[in-house]
């Protein structure tokens, strides 16, 4: 009887225990039903964000900012209606970007691609995670700004690891943690971005402000607060696709490039062939703006390859000197990264890119 009464005030001492320390796929669980509910998240066909203001550093947003997700895996970043935009992305099957200037459309590979294709549904990345071949496990809770929250690592299935934190007592996603470059070139930094302002569209709660911080100092890094969220709206299928338009000589000798960036001998091919058909045609800036691509697809031999010719064919001007020096330093070739930046500084003193970037190598 006494063994009988001691199991009985055991079960009574562990159960408290384990509600307090939640397994994962609970807590997803209770996050999905906190959200409105596995089925109604389900059911999503489309999502627009509208009405975002963009803050970074001193700069802040037009207060126009847009993106869109639809079933099965569209994404469009940047209004298609708004015909004064300069830049646009998004994925159809692939991810894409668009450039006012030159007018060029790249496909983008690495970590470019990898930003899009992590956030194409509508419903977020939880709802039905096993079928998508995402992992989930438990990992240490977290103090969010005061609140306490669950800890879980989503794993995707191209490995790509987030910690997602979960408040305690509403089991919605307060924060996630990553590490990752904040922009194209950067060095990667460890960051935390917060989500607030939940609000209720359609019987879903979503959150309507996210502000990312660098976890070393809490400096805020950037935040977006959205004026609308709309659901199950009708997209049309070419939202998410390119912008089209007639390529001129100079848009489809940038893109050849580009598509060619893996083999510096047809870059140079190319480039030498374009140049003696079209001597008339500045190409300056062009190959300025594909090169940049190229790094940052990764492609750091062919950005040095038709950065150098740039900068050889253009030797008085300060930007192309200074992209050469940023292929140099992608492909950690510090001492020819100095000196043309060096030279970027001697062809226009008040080159502030090239003046921050020499100090920055000169550190390294």
């Amino acid at each position: 009887m006494i063994r009988l009464i001691s199991a009985v005030a055991l079960l009574f001492i562990v159960a408290p225990l384990q509600a307090q320390h939640p397994s994962a796929e609970e807590i997803v669980a209770r996050h999905l039903e906190a959200r409105g509910g596995a089925q109604r998240l389900e059911a999503l066909k489309t999502v627009v964000y509208r009405k975002g203001t963009y803050h970074e550093g001193s700069y802040t947003g037009s207060g126009r900012a847009f993106m869109a997700m639809a079933r099965p895996y569209f994404k469009i970043v940047g209004d298609p209606a708004d015909t004064s935009a300069d830049f646009r992305e998004g994925y159809d099957g692939s991810a894409w970007e668009w450039y006012r200037s030159p007018c060029i459309v790249v496909r983008t590979v690495g970590a470019a691609n990898a930003a899009s294709r992590h956030n194409l549904d509508p419903e977020g990345p939880l709802s039905g995670y096993r079928a998508k071949g995402t992992r989930i496990e438990r990992i240490d809770d977290a103090s969010i700004d005061g609140r306490k929250a669950y800890g879980v690592l989503v794993t995707l299935r191209d490995g790509v690891a987030t910690q997602y934190f979960f408040d305690q007592q509403t089991f919605l996603i307060v924060a996630t943690r990553h590490v990752a470059p904040i922009h194209a070139f950067g060095a990667a930094v460890a960051s935390e971005e917060r989500f607030g302002d939940y609000r209720a569209v359609d019987g879903i709660l979503f959150p309507f402000k996210a502000t990312e911080a660098e976890i070393a100092t809490g400096k805020e890094l950037s935040s977006m607060q959205w004026g609308g969220i709309d659901v199950n709206r009708d997209l049309p299928r070419e939202w998410f696709s390119p912008p089209q338009f007639t390529r001129a000589p100079l848009q489809d000798f940038l893109e050849h490039l580009y598509y060619e960036r893996a083999d510096t001998s047809a870059l140079r091919w190319t480039y030498f062939a374009f140049r003696r058909a079209h001597p008339e045609i500045d190409t300056r800036e062009g190959i300025e703006v594909i090169g940049y691509q190229m790094l940052k697809m990764g492609d750091n031999a062919g950005g040095i390859a038709v950065l150098a010719m740039n900068a050889a064919d253009y030797p008085q001007s300060s930007t192309s000197a200074f992209g050469l020096g940023r292929a140099y330093n992608a492909a950690g070739d510090k001492l020819r990264a100095q000196q043309s930046f060096e030279r970027a500084l001697q062809l226009d003193p008040n080159n502030k890119r090239a003046s921050d970037a020499l100090a920055l190598v000169r550190r390294q």
